[in-house]
């Protein structure tokens, strides 16, 4: 990552694509509705997630192929959930937009850097986006779609999750401090 003054911009690596935001939001949405099964159209979805219908509508289409959501034609079509938000993760999300997670190249597979045969770093890069993975792997779509508030305590539970040692007074102070 390259990290520049305050006054410029700052380059990030770790950064998910705005289609991929946008999908999360998209997801979410059908996450609210009375019933997670229920079927809402791509105009309906794109209305209420205040997205062009056209991005909406490419966004659903690639959900769909992935099998995370149902495509649903029809006079009574349009598009659900195909799991329960509690049981769809962020991380299933991110590969369904954007393929494998992996912060570098050699985090993917051998052979990929053209660096590689001189690098001392590769498993441990695999070690750090193994912990990414499996960060977004225990947040799921349900908690996205909870207000912030109801989601601090989805925080914390992954924080403990990496750092066993941490108290429960650290956590009452975490979350009143949140």
């Amino acid at each position: 990552m390259a990290f520049q003054s305050s006054d410029r911009a700052v380059s990030a690596m770790l950064r998910i694509s705005k289609l991929t935001d946008y999908a999360t939001v998209l997801l979410a949405e059908l996450a609210k509705q009375p019933s997670w099964d229920q079927r809402v159209s791509a105009s309906d979805l794109a209305d209420a997630t205040g997205l062009e219908l056209p991005t909406a509508a490419k966004i659903l289409k690639t959900l769909a192929r992935s099998g995370l959501i149902e495509s649903v034609r029809g006079v009574h079509g349009g598009y659900r959930l195909a799991i329960a938000p509690e049981a769809m993760s962020v991380a299933a999300i991110i590969t369904a937009m954007e393929g494998p997670i992996a912060l570098t190249e050699c985090g993917l597979e051998p052979g990929l850097c053209s660096r590689e045969s001189h690098c001392g770093l590769r498993g441990h890069w695999q070690r750090i986006g193994q912990a990414v993975e499996q960060s977004l792997t225990q947040l799921s779509l349900a908690d996205l779609a909870r207000p912030a508030e109801a989601s601090k305590a989805s925080a914390l539970r992954i924080k403990t999750s990496f750092n066993p040692d941490l108290k429960q007074a650290d956590l009452k102070q975490g979350l009143a401090s949140s």
